[in-house]
């Protein structure tokens, strides 16, 4: 499972022009899954993201996480994090999940998000998104969990 964090002042899906999910300060995470990924990954990085201490303190030392802050998180499913590009010049997707297997594990890592307490919204999962992120610092972060 892989997941990209930015740090955000907020953060938006729509869907056919539709706003569908939008946050304030808080985390946009682009959320992959791979063929091996289940529970163990997505408690494992929900517990890391919820606890990640990447927001500034009053001293502007990045002591903060985002539960720290009362922020929220906004969880995009995102295939194409599992591109390889090694051969030729398109990626292949063949190390993301099937849909069947990658859907319900992004709402259970949303679902694990909020049970540590990180008010969390979702986009749509396989619609075509316009995500609108504003990032701050910027800070950008990858995590995986094998």
């Amino acid at each position: 499972m892989r997941a990209l964090i930015q740090k955000v002042t907020s953060g938006t899906v729509s869907v056919d022009s539709d706003t569908v999910a939008a946050i304030g300060r808080g985390l946009v995470i682009l959320l992959g899954i791979g063929h091996a990924d289940g529970e163990r990954q997505a408690r494992f990085l929900a517990e890391k993201i919820a606890q990640l201490r990447i927001f500034e303190d009053s001293a502007g030392k990045t002591n903060l996480s985002v539960l720290d802050i009362g922020g929220e998180a906004l969880v995009v499913s995102q295939f194409t994090l599992y591109a390889d590009t090694h051969k030729g010049r398109r990626p292949s997707f063949t190390d993301a999940a099937l849909p069947e297997v990658a859907a319900p594990l992004v709402d259970r890592f949303a679902e694990l998000l909020r049970t540590q307490g990180v008010p969390t919204q979702t986009g749509v999962f396989g619609a075509h998104m316009l995500v609108v992120i504003a990032n701050a610092g910027p800070v950008t972060i990858w995590l995986e969990k094998e």
